[in-house]
Order: structure tokens, then sequence, then C-alpha cells
């Protein structure tokens, strides 16, 4: 993006982009429902919602300092490594998929350190919660929403948490 819109000064604008997205003072919850709003009718064009993804992304990290690094899997890397990991929900059919949720996970070591948290900027109501409990307020978030429903997806991991499984039966999801 930073080369298309100044070609003749990058890494400005790359910089200017980074400050731009970590420091705008927007809801990341009515961003992902405008683009809901707008791509999930082309989705649907292409037939129903088929599945409700849980996924955890990490993204590799140097340092410590950014909020929720923490030594832990990062699939990106296949291993145990410096990342953040995010919980997301999307939406899916054979055509395509769209996040719906996304939250950044908050490793215990990060949740209970008060000055690290408090230079990072991480809102006091923001508290540990594990992955599989992250992704069950995604998935009520979704029923009470009323977004278009599909089988639950996820891997081994949310798999074997079984007040997960035990919950997402009794929202009527399979």
């Amino acid at each position: 993006m930073a080369a298309i819109t100044a070609p003749e000064r990058t890494a400005a604008q790359h910089q200017s982009l980074l400050h731009f997205v970590g420091q705008g003072d927007w809801s990341d919850q009515q961003v992902l429902a405008e683009v809901r709003e707008l791509v999930l009718p082309s989705i649907e064009r292409h037939g129903e919602i088929e599945a409700w993804i849980i996924d955890d992304p990490g993204f590799p990290k140097k340092g410590r300092h950014s909020v929720g690094v923490a030594r832990q899997y990062c699939g990106q890397l296949g291993k145990q490594d410096n990342c953040q990991v995010a919980v997301t929900l999307s939406i899916a059919n054979h055509h395509a998929s769209l996040p719906v949720a996304y939250r950044l996970y908050l490793p215990k070591e990060w949740a209970t350190d008060r000055p690290r948290r408090r230079k990072a900027g991480v809102p006091k109501e923001i508290t540990f919660k594990s992955k599989p409990a992250i992704a069950l307020e995604q998935l009520r978030w979704a029923c009470a929403g009323g977004l278009p429903r599909g089988v639950v997806l996820m891997d081994a991991g949310y798999g074997a948490d079984t007040d997960l499984r035990t919950s997402i039966t009794d929202l009527g999801l399979n």
C-alpha cells in the first residue's frame, strides 16, 4: 500500500500507515461489521454459508514489547517461538471465507504483568481468557447476531475442550 500510495517516499508512507492502523480510534467490531455487510452478499451469491471456522493464527515477532508476544505455538512457523496469536471466527462456503470475529490472545504472563500492560496500553477490562473461551464468546456473538449458520470447524486443540464442545451443542450448532 505504501508503494502504491506514495512511490517517491515509500518508507515514510509505510511508517505513516503503521501509525494510522496502530493508533486509529475506531472499533474493530464496527470495521468487521462494515466489511461483512459489503462482502457477505457476494459470497452468498455462490452458495449458502456451510462452515464456521475457529482458528488461531500466529504472527512471528521479535522482542517482547508488542502486546501479547510470548513464546507460544506459531502455526506459521510450525513450532513454538516468539509470536502473537489471535483467535478468529470465519464463515465460509466453497467459494470464499470471511473473518467475522477477531481477538488478540493475551497470555497469562501478559495478563498479570500490570506495568507491562500499562506501558503497552492494554485496557484494564481485558483479562486472561483461554483460546477456547474466546472462541466460545465469538460463537455466542455470531449466534446472537443471526449470522448464517454452518458446521463449526476447529483443530484438535479446540476439539479437546469438553466445555467448548458441549457449549457448541447447547447453541444448536454442529
